[in-house]
Protein backbone atom coordinates (compact mmCIF):
# COMPACT_ATOMS: atom_id res chain seq x y z
CA UNK A 1 0.00 0.00 0.00
CA UNK A 2 1.71 3.50 -0.97
CA UNK A 3 0.72 6.73 -0.06
CA UNK A 4 1.28 9.85 -1.34
CA UNK A 5 2.50 13.44 0.49
CA UNK A 6 3.41 16.03 -1.86
CA UNK A 7 5.34 13.55 -4.25
CA UNK A 8 6.96 11.56 -1.55
CA UNK A 9 5.83 8.12 -1.35
CA UNK A 10 6.10 6.13 2.05
CA UNK A 11 5.91 2.11 1.78
CA UNK A 12 4.23 0.95 4.77
CA UNK A 13 5.95 -2.29 4.35
CA UNK A 14 8.96 -1.49 4.23
CA UNK A 15 8.42 1.46 7.10
CA UNK A 16 7.45 -1.51 9.38
CA UNK A 17 10.49 -3.86 8.20
CA UNK A 18 12.98 -1.40 9.45
CA UNK A 19 11.07 -0.56 12.37
CA UNK A 20 11.26 -4.04 13.38
CA UNK A 21 14.83 -4.58 12.40
CA UNK A 22 17.75 -3.96 14.79
CA UNK A 23 20.91 -2.80 13.86
CA UNK A 24 23.89 -4.97 15.15
CA UNK A 25 25.29 -2.10 17.40
CA UNK A 26 21.87 -1.77 18.78
CA UNK A 27 20.96 -5.59 20.25
CA UNK A 28 22.15 -5.49 23.92
CA UNK A 29 20.18 -8.11 25.30
CA UNK A 30 23.03 -8.67 28.02
CA UNK A 31 23.62 -6.05 29.90
CA UNK A 32 27.45 -7.07 30.66
CA UNK A 33 27.99 -6.76 26.56
CA UNK A 34 29.72 -3.33 27.00
CA UNK A 35 30.31 -2.43 23.28
CA UNK A 36 29.17 -3.25 19.97
CA UNK A 37 32.19 -5.62 18.05
CA UNK A 38 33.19 -3.13 15.92
CA UNK A 39 37.45 -3.30 15.07
CA UNK A 40 39.97 -1.36 15.93
CA UNK A 41 41.93 0.17 12.41
CA UNK A 42 45.73 -2.02 12.42
CA UNK A 43 47.40 1.67 12.33
CA UNK A 44 45.45 2.49 15.38
CA UNK A 45 45.84 -0.48 17.38
CA UNK A 46 50.21 -0.24 16.55
CA UNK A 47 49.82 3.64 17.68
CA UNK A 48 47.89 2.44 20.70
CA UNK A 49 50.63 0.42 22.03
CA UNK A 50 53.81 2.46 20.94
CA UNK A 51 51.61 5.10 22.82
CA UNK A 52 51.47 3.01 25.99
CA UNK A 53 54.78 2.10 25.51
CA UNK A 54 54.70 -1.49 25.58
CA UNK A 55 58.27 -3.50 26.50
CA UNK A 56 58.93 -7.29 26.04
CA UNK A 57 57.27 -9.19 28.54
CA UNK A 58 54.82 -7.16 29.74
CA UNK A 59 51.40 -8.05 29.71
CA UNK A 60 48.67 -6.49 27.80
CA UNK A 61 45.07 -6.87 28.56
CA UNK A 62 42.19 -5.85 25.91
CA UNK A 63 38.97 -5.98 27.90
CA UNK A 64 36.37 -6.75 24.26
CA UNK A 65 39.37 -8.46 22.30
CA UNK A 66 37.20 -8.77 19.51
CA UNK A 67 39.45 -10.55 16.75
CA UNK A 68 42.23 -10.43 18.86
CA UNK A 69 44.05 -7.65 16.84
CA UNK A 70 45.39 -5.68 20.00
CA UNK A 71 46.47 -9.23 21.52
CA UNK A 72 47.92 -10.41 18.24
CA UNK A 73 49.97 -7.38 17.59
CA UNK A 74 50.91 -7.02 20.90
CA UNK A 75 53.11 -10.47 21.07
CA UNK A 76 54.07 -10.36 17.10
CA UNK A 77 55.78 -6.87 17.14
CA UNK A 78 56.54 -5.62 20.94
CA UNK A 79 57.23 -9.22 22.56
CA UNK A 80 54.59 -8.68 25.11
CA UNK A 81 52.25 -11.12 26.51
CA UNK A 82 48.56 -10.70 25.55
CA UNK A 83 45.39 -11.69 27.49
CA UNK A 84 42.17 -10.72 25.65
CA UNK A 85 38.42 -10.57 27.38
CA UNK A 86 35.73 -11.60 25.03
CA UNK A 87 32.16 -11.81 26.45
CA UNK A 88 30.57 -13.50 22.77
CA UNK A 89 31.36 -16.93 22.75
CA UNK A 90 31.68 -16.98 18.91
CA UNK A 91 33.96 -14.49 18.60
CA UNK A 92 36.05 -15.97 21.66
CA UNK A 93 35.90 -19.55 19.56
CA UNK A 94 37.31 -18.16 16.16
CA UNK A 95 39.68 -15.71 18.00
CA UNK A 96 41.43 -18.43 19.84
CA UNK A 97 41.49 -20.57 16.58
CA UNK A 98 43.01 -17.40 15.15
CA UNK A 99 45.89 -17.37 17.93
CA UNK A 100 46.34 -21.24 17.43
CA UNK A 101 46.59 -21.32 13.97
CA UNK A 102 49.72 -18.30 14.00
CA UNK A 103 51.29 -20.41 16.86
CA UNK A 104 50.96 -17.66 19.73
CA UNK A 105 50.05 -19.81 22.35
CA UNK A 106 52.63 -19.35 24.41
CA UNK A 107 52.21 -15.48 24.23
CA UNK A 108 48.47 -15.16 23.85
CA UNK A 109 45.32 -16.23 25.81
CA UNK A 110 42.07 -15.27 24.93
CA UNK A 111 39.62 -15.63 27.81
CA UNK A 112 35.83 -16.16 27.31
CA UNK A 113 34.46 -14.05 30.30
CA UNK A 114 33.22 -10.75 31.10
CA UNK A 115 35.71 -7.66 31.18
CA UNK A 116 33.89 -6.37 34.50
CA UNK A 117 34.47 -9.77 36.36
CA UNK A 118 38.08 -9.85 35.39
CA UNK A 119 41.29 -9.86 37.54
CA UNK A 120 43.51 -6.84 36.56
CA UNK A 121 46.48 -7.76 38.47
CA UNK A 122 48.32 -9.18 36.27
CA UNK A 123 47.88 -6.21 33.71
CA UNK A 124 50.90 -3.53 32.86
CA UNK A 125 48.60 -2.47 30.32
CA UNK A 126 45.29 -2.62 29.42
CA UNK A 127 43.49 -1.66 26.30
CA UNK A 128 39.53 -0.63 25.57
CA UNK A 129 37.32 0.54 22.85
CA UNK A 130 34.43 0.78 24.68
CA UNK A 131 31.42 2.93 24.88
CA UNK A 132 32.22 6.06 27.35
CA UNK A 133 29.00 4.66 29.81
CA UNK A 134 30.79 1.39 29.87
CA UNK A 135 33.95 2.40 30.12
CA UNK A 136 32.55 4.25 33.64
CA UNK A 137 31.05 0.78 34.67
CA UNK A 138 34.71 -0.29 33.85
CA UNK A 139 36.33 2.17 35.84
CA UNK A 140 35.93 0.97 39.51
CA UNK A 141 37.21 -2.34 38.21
CA UNK A 142 40.21 -0.29 36.95
CA UNK A 143 40.52 1.36 39.86
CA UNK A 144 40.31 -1.89 42.26
CA UNK A 145 42.48 -4.40 39.92
CA UNK A 146 45.40 -2.01 38.82
CA UNK A 147 48.45 -1.45 40.22
CA UNK A 148 50.50 1.58 40.45
CA UNK A 149 52.04 2.60 36.78
CA UNK A 150 49.79 0.43 35.02
CA UNK A 151 48.89 2.16 31.62
CA UNK A 152 45.37 2.02 30.20
CA UNK A 153 44.61 3.12 26.27
CA UNK A 154 41.06 4.21 25.30
CA UNK A 155 40.01 4.35 21.64
CA UNK A 156 37.94 6.87 21.15
CA UNK A 157 36.26 7.17 24.31
CA UNK A 158 37.38 8.38 27.44
CA UNK A 159 37.21 7.52 31.42
CA UNK A 160 35.31 10.00 32.98
CA UNK A 161 37.03 11.21 35.65
CA UNK A 162 40.36 10.18 35.01
CA UNK A 163 42.64 13.20 33.87
CA UNK A 164 44.66 11.57 30.69
CA UNK A 165 48.08 11.83 30.57
CA UNK A 166 48.59 12.03 26.70
CA UNK A 167 45.19 12.42 24.19
CA UNK A 168 46.34 12.44 20.43
CA UNK A 169 44.41 12.65 17.24
CA UNK A 170 45.27 10.35 14.22
CA UNK A 171 43.10 10.63 10.64
CA UNK A 172 42.45 7.29 9.13
CA UNK A 173 40.53 6.67 5.67
CA UNK A 174 39.21 9.85 6.60
CA UNK A 175 37.84 9.55 9.72
CA UNK A 176 39.24 11.18 13.02
CA UNK A 177 40.18 8.63 16.28
CA UNK A 178 41.61 9.89 19.59
CA UNK A 179 43.77 7.71 22.06
CA UNK A 180 43.49 8.77 25.49
CA UNK A 181 46.26 7.47 27.69
CA UNK A 182 46.03 6.95 30.95
CA UNK A 183 48.78 5.95 33.81
CA UNK A 184 47.66 4.87 37.11
CA UNK A 185 48.80 7.12 40.13
CA UNK A 186 49.23 5.78 43.99
CA UNK A 187 46.32 7.92 44.07
CA UNK A 188 43.87 8.30 41.15
CA UNK A 189 44.19 11.90 38.87
CA UNK A 190 40.93 13.27 38.14
CA UNK A 191 39.05 16.00 36.53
Amino acid sequence: MNFSFGGVVAILPVLVLLASTDAPAQRYTDPDTLAPAFPTPQVVVDHMLELAQVKPNETVYDLGCGDGRIVITAAQKFKAHGVGIEIRRDIYETTLGKVNSLGLNDQVKIIHGNALKTDLAPADVVTLYLLTSSNEKLRPVLEKGLRPNARVVSHDFEIRGWKPVTVEKMMVEGRPHMIYLYRVGAKYDTR
